[in-house]
């Protein structure tokens, strides 16, 4: 008889047991969602920073990249803070901010960098505008406002003033190119033309 009230006893724990521990712990849960955060549908949307109207209207592209090789064999790297793509056909692509690097064969590199420029696909040619600098790997830095390059062969030109420090001493002139055909033994020509004049600084 004892054993069996002591099964009796253990039966009827069990079974308190069986209803309140599911309701201990829906207890809990409830607590939970009443102490937690309430999350404001709102919050997100100083997040949302892309306006989606506009990207329809105007389609962009931020930080664009490219890189690509002309046929007489130089490297070059472009890339922009934003590039907005021709609206009409035949148009150039526009983009701001950009900078671009070229290495010729022979390991000569020339930097570029500009505030705006086009893109005309169908020529092969970017036109960089705007507090253009020119830095070459063999010691010069040139600044002129406009520059025109050609995506398929190495050859830059620019007709618009510039200004340019060098080996030599401070240059300005009314026009320069940087041009070449890449082939091995024969140099790209940094040429200055115009009212040239050379402030030599000798070292």
């Amino acid at each position: 008889m004892a054993v069996r009230r002591a099964f009796d006893g253990w039966s009827r724990t069990v079974g308190w047991l069986k209803v309140a521990l599911p309701l201990t712990a829906l207890g809990l849960l409830s607590t939970l969602f009443l102490v937690s955060n309430r999350i404001d549908p709102e919050a997100a949307i100083p997040y949302a920073t892309v306006d989606v109207e506009s990207r329809m209207r105007e389609p962009r592209l931020t930080k664009p990249a490219y890189a690509g090789t002309t046929v007489d064999g130089s490297a070059l790297v472009m890339s922009a803070e934003e590039a907005r793509p021709a609206t009409t056909p035949g148009a150039p692509s526009t983009a701001t901010k950009i900078t671009a690097s070229l290495t010729t064969p022979d390991g000569k590199r020339t930097d570029m960098r500009a505030d705006d420029a086009l893109l005309d696909a169908e020529a092969n040619r970017l036109n960089l505008n705007g507090n253009v600098i020119v830095e070459n790997s063999t010691g010069y830095r040139i600044m002129t406002e406009a520059l025109q390059a050609d995506l398929a062969k190495t050859e830059l030109a620019s007709q618009a003033k510039v200004k340019a420090t060098g080996p030599a001493g401070q240059i300005t002139a009314d026009a320069m190119t940087l041009t070449g055909d890449g082939t091995p033994g024969k140099p790209y020509l940094l040429v200055f033309k115009g009212s040239v004049k050379l402030v030599y600084q000798p070292k």
